[in-house]
């Protein structure tokens, strides 16, 4: 019988992050020195603190259609670093609500860190979906080589710069900018191969000539490809996602066949943030990984 283990990694307070309340459909976050409230759908339950509290925040966010907008206090800036995970990050609120960090990540990079570090051979890891470049930085810093693919254009300039400021710019990593679906089936032509292969894949999304991605058209086709471009000597594959209705239990399903040619253990389940002083905690999104003795 395989080993499968059900987890949640929780990321709890540490760098200059804290998520401090969260409820009815928001939440409110401190990143550095600046307070941000944002929607957050998961967050169905009451708020603790006050509401005076609520109103501290440097800038809310209101939903607006499929964007929305940022209601800002004259002193914030566009963007900010912050220290966190050991990586350094520039935040910077954009109209999709998002702001450039994922703090439930936490645990999913420190594992691959550990990953690396333990590996003992030079390794080459494919970060796909790779947006900000969280994952890439701390698969590089570790010591791997990166490949970091990422359909927008803006988004790899942002990781280019999370990286400059981490201290990482000497690194071995490569930005790609292109569909991921076309850049795979490239790189299976070329025959390259990689040792690990990390992706937190959207619902829905467009690539750089409008290709269009939808994870019940296209995911099996990535996992396809994901399996052919795999080493001889594989050593992880990381799942994450945030996609509503979808169980991590897909994502497991997705990493047996992996299980079962290369042996090692499967461990899945949810990501959640724990509010800052309390024992409450925010629902993130779902993760697998599968990983083999290095």
């Amino acid at each position: 019988m395989h080993r499968m283990e059900k987890s949640l990694l929780t990321t709890d307070e540490g760098g200059e992050y804290r998520l401090l309340d969260s409820g009815r459909e928001e939440k409110l976050e401190r990143f550095g020195t600046r307070i941000l409230a944002r929607p957050d759908p998961q967050a169905l339950w009451e708020k603790r603190l006050p509401e005076s509290e609520w109103k501290k925040a440097d800038a809310w966010y209101e939903r607006r259609g499929r964007e929305g907008k940022w209601h800002v206090k004259k002193d914030l800036p566009q963007k900010w670093p912050i220290a966190f995970g050991g990586l350094t990050f520039l935040v910077r609120p954009t109209s999709f609500k998002h702001v450039g960090l994922f703090p439930e990540q936490r645990s999913n990079w420190e594992w691959t860190t550990e990953l690396v570090r333990g590996a003992g051979r030079p390794l080459s890891i494919l970060n796909l979906f790779a947006y900000t470049g969280g994952a890439t930085m701390a698969a590089a810093k570790a010591g791997a080589a990166v490949t970091h693919v990422d359909a927008s254009k803006t988004a790899n300039a942002w990781a280019r710069e999370n990286a400059a400021v981490s201290g990482l710019s000497d690194k071995p990593i490569r930005w790609i900018t292109e569909d991921v679906m076309v850049y795979l089936r490239r790189e299976k032509k070329r025959g390259v191969r990689y040792d690990g292969i990390t992706m937190d894949p959207p619902a829905f999304g467009h690539g750089p000539k409008d290709e269009l991605w939808k994870i019940e058209q296209d995911f099996l086709k990535l996992m396809t490809l994901c399996r052919e471009l795999l080493s001889e000597r594989p050593l992880f594959m990381l799942l994450s996602g945030y996609a509503a209705g979808y169980s991590s239990l897909m994502f497991v399903n997705n990493l047996s066949p992996f299980q079962e040619r290369f042996g090692g253990a499967v461990e899945h389940g949810e990501l959640a943030i724990r509010e800052s002083g309390a024992e409450r905690m925010l629902p993130c999104g779902i993760f697998a990984r599968w990983s083999t003795p290095s």
